[in-house]
């Protein structure tokens, strides 16, 4: 992450061979979060694009789609190779059995698959613009999840942030010209609407679900264990993906598939690559801002996405940008503004914090978002 500096820990506990957060400069707490903030961006923007692609010339397994999103999981070994072995978690230092951790894993691995499924099927019916506007819904269904599961505390800066995100995508909802990418029917487009939106709202839970894990459960909250949990769960998610397809029957389609892919069979594969090696880094970014800020400020950060997917849509796909999604997108823009400045305001109180403390105490932001 962060070249050869050692894991962070947030600010929920500590161990004798882990650096706090609050011990780390603020310059590399800031360098940690914006490459964290890039990782998101980037992959999702890709495998967003990506998978509109895959449908556009000629994709239809919906198995296979929500397979690439988590079946590039091996790459993460790699930067888990690189950490010193005293920093990676073992099992004398939680007081949590390895049973139960398992048992953890296995579950989110589950909803994860199925999350991805419902993510899949909304994007096969909807255009990437319109696609990735109502994703913005996540924010608000996290935000209600957050306050019950990880005792979340909102200002007013916040509060506006849900309210005008969730606006945004009301106003795709409502919005007659938002058609699928090929005309589809009327029904077909309000299936894709509403998968995307159960897709949503269990995705805001999975990472609630995944601080509380954090901080409840494995108490390690370092770099390393953050890469695990999204390996394990990745494999939990890509078996359950592997029985789908083949359970489905739509394995027995994929040959003919990849031969009639518009723009050749190295084309099919390249963007199948793609796909899944964008989703894996977006989901390093992912966890990453829930380990180092939390799972509010990490679903934030995945809503600036509709400030790039759908511009990058109308460029690549010529997606149509009529006035209600202009307006959708703006009002998205200012959602994410005003909670950036909220997350400045919180830096600010933290170095008023840490210049009142003689022993030099200091609090990241972390610790009032």
């Amino acid at each position: 992450m962060a070249g050869n500096e050692a894991p962070i820990l947030v600010h929920h506990g500590t161990t004798s061979n882990q650096l706090p957060l609050h011990k780390f400069k603020r310059w590399h707490w800031w360098l940690l979060v914006s490459i964290n903030i890039f990782f998101l961006l980037a992959g999702q923007c890709a495998a967003v694009l990506l998978g509109r692609y895959y449908y556009d010339k000629g994709g239809n397994s919906k198995w296979l789609a929500t397979l690439v999103q988590t079946a590039a999981f091996p790459i993460l070994l790699v930067p888990l190779l690189f950490i010193p072995s005293t920093l990676k978690p073992s099992t004398e230092s939680t007081s949590s059995s390895i049973a139960v951790i398992s048992f953890i894993y296995v579950i989110l691995g589950v909803v994860i698959a199925g999350d991805n499924m419902l993510y899949s099927v909304g994007l096969l019916y909807l255009s990437a613009s319109t696609y990735s506007l109502i994703c913005a819904t996540q924010l608000a269904f996290n935000a209600i999840f957050s306050y019950f599961i990880n005792s979340q505390k909102f200002t007013a800066l916040i509060f506006n942030s849900v309210v005008v995100l969730s606006l945004s995508a009301s106003l795709i909802a409502v919005n007659d010209d938002s058609s699928g990418p090929s005309g589809l029917s009327k029904w077909k487009y309000a299936l894709g609407f509403l998968t995307t939106l159960a897709a949503s709202a269990l995705y805001s839970l999975l990472l609630s679900i995944m601080q509380l894990t954090f901080q409840k459960v494995l108490k390690r909250e370092t770099f390393a264990v953050v890469l695990e949990m999204q390996i394990y769960t990745s494999v939990v998610a890509t078996c359950v993906a592997i029985i789908g397809l083949f359970a489905s029957g739509e394995w027995r389609t994929l040959h003919g598939e990849m031969n009639g892919f518009t723009e050749g069979r190295t084309s099919y594969i390249m963007t199948i690559i793609g796909t899944a090696v964008s989703w894996q880094v977006c989901s390093v970014g992912v966890v990453g801002l829930i380990f180092v800020v939390s799972s509010l400020f990490s679903n934030v950060i995945s809503t600036l996405s509709l400030a790039l997917t759908p511009i990058a849509s109308v460029i690549i796909f010529h997606d149509r940008m009529n006035g209600v999604k202009i307006i959708a997108m703006l009002m998205a823009i200012w959602g994410f503004a005003t909670y950036i400045y909220q997350n400045y305001l919180d830096d600010l109180k933290a170095r008023k914090l840490q210049s009142e403390h003689a022993d030099g105490n200091y609090q990241s932001p972390s610790s009032y978002c």
